[in-house]
């Protein structure tokens, strides 16, 4: 029973997130929104902070449980740029909050995953030397996060997604590099 509560709490948290800015959403709302009271709320969750984090990293984890093998990296442009869209509402609520850090954080576990998962199958036969293979790694997944951030504070275009990719493009050529 008590699963069933918390994720009773986690569903009203996340239709309220679509509908108002997460400074507008109280405990209050979300015990009546699910019909529990604040004592059960409290025994899941210290405070909205809390299930907002649980709220993502659950996201999150399905995310990359849902990508095993990323073949491309237009492909991480596609998860990453396509996980927002999906929850255009609810991140823009995040991210315009006192409370960015959280999706910042996660957002950056996405394109590490994304990247390395990505750069582990194109490159398995390819001997690599590990220091390089990692500053090569965290460049890419660098420039990923910072479209995507880009992208978010430009109002989220549509070319942005191309451009991103074109951007994948010239960081990969450069990795490839001596």
């Amino acid at each position: 029973m008590s699963n069933l509560t918390e994720q009773a709490i986690k569903a009203s948290f996340l239709k309220l997130l679509t509908e108002r800015p997460l400074s507008r959403i109280s405990v209050k709302d979300i015990t009546d929104d699910c019909g529990i009271n604040r004592n059960s709320f409290y025994y899941h969750f210290h405070d909205i902070p809390q299930l907002m984090e649980k709220v993502v990293l659950d996201q999150t984890n399905s995310l990359i449980e849902a990508y095993p093998d990323i073949s491309s990296l237009g492909e991480c442009v596609d998860v990453a740029f396509h996980f927002i869209v999906e929850n255009k509402r609810s991140i823009n609520h995040i991210y315009y909050s006192l409370n960015r850090e959280v999706f910042e954080q996660y957002l950056m576990r996405i394109c590490e995953h994304s990247v390395t998962a990505w750069f582990n199958r194109a490159y398995a036969e390819i001997p690599y030397d590990e220091a390089r293979k990692d500053l090569n790694l965290r460049f890419i997944c660098y420039e990923l996060y910072g479209a995507c951030i880009d992208w978010m504070n430009r109002g989220m275009p549509p070319e942005a997604i191309g451009e991103a990719k074109q951007l994948l493009e010239i960081c990969q050529r450069l990795a490839m590099k001596g």
